[in-house]
């Protein structure tokens, strides 16, 4: 286990650059030293992580982002960016997609070259304005960015061979206003308290993202169209609130719930459901909670769910316990859990695992851990002993 000189998140996903070999890309969110924005990117070699003394691994590239990505948003927006949150990547792992939660930015970086080439800035709400996260279609034809607080879905409109990005405002989702196909209110006290949307996960034809909200609920959307056009609308009582971890894998898409994040009294202290949703039949004329997810792992009591990975061949799911510092491995062919994995030992105490992602093989996975500081996600359940990069071996079944 590396430690990263920090106490704060740190959000991880791996990037595969050739058939097996790959990058992992991990962000500490604590501020560049003296200043009140900027941040640590780094940037692991795969075969060190997976090699003989993975421990020992160093990372090959860290970049301060108060330097040339803080100076591009400064110059594109007039403002710096502040507290990166998530790293995703392209499905040609060309370009990394960088959210930072408390200023709205969403910087698109050449991977290779580990230069930023566009940065660009969330829609300011009365409710406030936030990127928690931004999704890559895998077709690399736009990012579709969750405005947090301002309870706002927006894209990015992207060409990556020509590097070209533009924020498509006329295609903003207003969560808080809209109406959904079935001429209810998108957000209301009795099916959706709370739209802040938390992870717009992309399905691999990159027309719809199923979008998790922090009060319960959730929406499909046809993420291509302009505006983006609800599909499906989901209430509370059918999908429970904050989920943050997605993955397709064996022709459906897995999505979790998770812990309270503030004051919403409806929503357990701590959560975590695991929901299977088809990817088809969807349309706006669709009734309300159709087509139905099914639950295949729910548990009470002190647990949180946050990331979620598919290994190899898409057979199992590893959804991962922030809490209770254990993963929950899911069969997909069985659809219910299989094994139980805990994670504390004699590397940590309290890890905190939070997001997740696997190996081009499956044979790893690489977990961002959580620090006793978190600068983001209190009152959720954010805190751990031990900041930096876990790297779990995954054994045949």
């Amino acid at each position: 286990m590396r430690r990263i000189p920090s106490v704060l998140l740190l959000a991880l996903w791996a990037a595969p650059v050739a058939a097996q070999t790959f990058e992992v890309w991990i962000v500490d969110q604590s501020d560049t030293k003296g200043k009140n924005f900027g941040g640590t990117l780094y940037i692991f070699e795969g075969a060190d992580l997976t090699g003989a003394d993975p421990g020992g691994a160093q990372p090959r590239d860290r970049i301060d982002l108060s330097m040339e990505t803080a100076a591009l948003c400064m110059s594109a927006t007039g403002a710096n960016p502040v507290r990166p949150h998530m790293v995703l990547f392209t499905a040609r792992p060309t370009h990394a997609v960088l959210a930072f939660v408390a200023s709205g930015h969403v910087v698109v970086y050449d991977a290779a070259a580990r230069k930023p080439l566009a940065c660009l800035r969330t829609t300011q709400a009365a409710t406030g304005r936030q990127a928690h996260a931004a999704f890559p279609a895998p077709a690399g034809s736009y990012i579709v960015g969750a405005n947090q607080n301002g309870k706002r879905l927006e894209r990015i409109d992207t060409d990556f061979g020509a590097n070209r990005f533009t924020h498509t405002e006329t295609a903003t989702l207003d969560l808080a206003t809209c109406t959904t196909p079935g001429g209810r209110p998108c957000e209301s006290p009795e099916r959706r308290p709370d739209n802040a949307p938390i992870c717009p996960v992309v399905d691999a034809s990159s027309q719809y993202a199923f979008v998790t909200l922090r009060g319960g609920g959730l929406l499909v959307v046809d993420a291509k169209k302009t505006p983006m056009e609800i599909v499906a609308e989901y209430d509370k009582a059918t999908v429970k609130g904050n989920g943050c971890g997605g993955v397709q894998a064996a022709g459906s898409m897995y999505l979790n719930s998770g812990g309270r994040p503030g004051r919403l009294e409806h929503l357990s202290l701590y959560g975590f459901d695991v929901y299977r949703f088809p990817l088809s039949g969807y349309a706006a004329a669709t009734p309300a909670n159709t087509p139905a997810p099914s639950v295949v792992f729910s548990v009470a009591g002190e647990h949180d769910s946050h990331g979620m990975a598919a290994t190899a061949s898409d057979r199992f799911i590893w959804a991962i316990d922030r809490h209770a510092n254990v993963a929950q491995v899911i069969s997909t062919q069985a659809g219910r859990l299989v094994n139980t994995v805990g994670l504390t030992g004699s590397l940590s105490s309290d890890p905190a695992p939070d997001l997740v992602d696997a190996s081009p093989d499956g044979r790893h996975l690489f977990v961002a851990l959580r620090g006793p500081t978190p600068l983001s996600g209190d009152p959720h359940v954010a805190t751990g002993t031990t900041p930096g990069l876990g790297i779990i071996e995954v054994a045949s079944d």
